[in-house]
């Protein structure tokens, strides 16, 4: 009987062999998004857009692996040194920028000073304004000295390096090298249509090794129904996924059978900020009487299907900083009549919309085309503010045409949302210093304790006192409420079946990207690579 399942197993194998899932160099993936790039440098990639390709094209010198741990990239190694005020970064040798100019100290020096530059409009300069100098030790070691001792003295160093050589005499503002930038990366930039896609090619000369996948091909599609037809006609290999399309429409045999679906909590949240400019938001009792009078909660169950949870403000939960214990405001119609009376508006002609001195309450909340549950959050908070006197208007705009708006202070109020660094810090948020043109604190954010809070927290290394800052920090923030904080919602996307070596972890899937792959007989564009 044994000897009689061998023989037929034989048959079977002679019959039907197995294919050799081996690890092959070609093909591409085919990624949609709804947002397209700006600009690529790294100090001018704010938009998740920009950051995502910028990504592929630049290295830091040290990058986040998938458990989260800063391991090497430009920097082979490093020694930290006088109690953390120190660290002397030991380059690689050999690495060469996409044009085979090779990759010296001397890049990381000009990077440096093109990040404190302020004629660069970057939001990301308060990590090196911490920095005192940078030395040039040799071709290929280089010594950072810090003003104090600085808990992310490391972790600032993630930002892509960029060539002294080609960037010298360019403005970063300005320069064509945002349209074609050259790197050191997995991929180099061959093509951009605006408005269409953009194309990737590995670079056969990566220091890591040559990228599997030949071709990225970074498509524009504003609209995420759109882009899910696109993904069902087989057009798409990528694309993240809204809450609906996750539990219901991806939910049949055919994409059972050809994708993987992932899920895991996302390092951001999702907000309405105010425009504290505006005389409307001035007060803080309005903006806590916004937060009781809309129901997070619902918004969480209806707009998000219960995949994501209800914000308490500046960290996700799946931060080491946020709070816990600290409690949303809840739900409270009548606190929020309550709180807006305090401040003087109530409905004095009895038209239905509360005013003062003779101003109605009516403000407008952009948010960007594309993104089904900000705009259905939009449409949420729309309703419940009439309940309290308050009109809403609700503008979808394009989203580079969002950014510009942001970037130029002319809004009331928007609904965004950030995905944060690995590392808490929210200096760049928060701090009133980077409130003007090109900062992160568009809404015009001060508060001078917790300026003084943010500074102290970038000086202390032990991790339970830098939390304890930290803590303080979001309550105070949330008391504020500059923002009125939403949801955070998980992270929710879908893959083609045939990428291997495909590994969900504490930071998601793409820290791995250049060690993906397709077998050869499973590939489904066909390129030639020259080895």
């Amino acid at each position: 009987m044994e000897r009689g399942r061998v023989a037929f197993l034989l048959i079977l194998l002679f019959l039907f062999p197995l294919v050799a899932l081996s690890q092959d160099y070609g093909d591409a993936i085919v990624l949609g998004s709804i947002g397209e790039p700006k600009r690529l440098l790294p100090p001018l990639a704010v938009d998740s857009a920009s950051g995502f390709i910028s990504g592929l094209i630049f290295n830091g010198l040290v990058r986040y692996d998938g458990d989260l741990n800063l391991v090497g990239d430009l920097a082979e190694n490093w020694e930290v040194k006088e109690g953390g005020k120190v660290v002397i970064f030991h380059l690689r040798k050999g690495v060469k920028w996409q044009d085979g100019y090779p990759f010296t100290a001397d890049d990381v020096i000009f990077t440096y000073q093109k990040m404190i530059d302020p004629k660069v409009a970057t939001p990301y300069s308060g990590d090196f304004e911490l920095v005192e100098k940078v030395q040039k030790l040799n071709e290929y070691t280089v010594r950072v000295v810090y003003k104090h001792p600085v808990a992310k003295a490391l972790s600032i160093w993630t930002m892509g390096i960029m060539p002294k050589h080609l960037l010298e005499k360019e403005d970063l503002n300005t320069t064509s090298y945002n349209r074609r930038p050259v790197g050191t990366g997995p991929y180099i930039l061959e093509k951009w249509v605006t408005g269409r896609y953009l194309v990737l090619r590995a670079n056969p000369d990566y220091f890591r090794g040559r990228p599997y996948i030949e071709r990225v091909i970074y498509r524009i599609i504003p609209d995420t129904a759109t882009m899910f037809l696109e993904l069902q006609s087989g057009n798409l290999d990528y694309m993240g996924l809204t809450p609906f399309q996750y539990k219901r429409q991806t939910n049949t045999p055919f994409f059972k059978s050809n994708f993987r679906k992932f899920r895991y909590p996302s390092f951001g949240y999702t907000y309405m900020g105010f425009n504290l400019r505006v005389p409307l938001f001035k007060d803080k009792r309005v903006r806590q009487a916004i937060a009781y009078a809309v129901d997070r909660k619902l918004i969480v169950d209806v707009v998000l299907l219960g995949l994501g949870t209800v914000s308490n403000g500046i960290f996700p939960p799946s931060s080491w900083a946020c709070d816990p214990n600290l409690k949303p405001f809840p739900y409270d119609p009548e606190r929020a009549k309550r709180l807006l009376k305090g401040a003087g508006w109530y409905d004095h002609d009895g038209d239905g919309i509360i005013d003062k001195d003779g101003t109605p309450f009516v403000f407008t909340i952009l948010t960007n085309q594309g993104n089904l549950q900000r705009i259905s959050a939009a449409e949420i908070i729309q309703y419940q503010l009439a309940k309290v006197g308050i009109k809403v208007k609700i503008r979808v705009l394009e989203w580079q045409a969002l950014l510009k708006r942001i970037m130029e202070r002319n809004f009331q109020a928007v609904i965004l949302g950030w995905a944060l660094g690995y590392d808490p810090d929210p200096y760049d948020i928060w701090h009133s210093s980077k409130t003007k043109a090109g900062g992160f604190n568009f809404v015009g954010y001060k508060n001078p304790v917790v300026d003084k809070l943010l500074e102290k927290a970038r000086s202390i290394l032990d991790r339970a006192e830098r939390q304890k800052i930290y803590r303080k920090i979001q309550r105070i923030i949330y008391e504020d409420q500059p923002y009125c904080f939403l949801y955070v919602m998980d992270s929710l996307s879908i893959l083609h079946k045939r990428f291997h070596n495909v590994k969900l972890k504490r930071a998601g899937i793409w820290y791995n990207f250049e060690k993906w792959y397709v077998p050869k007989a499973m590939q489904k564009y066909k390129f030639e690579v020259v080895q």
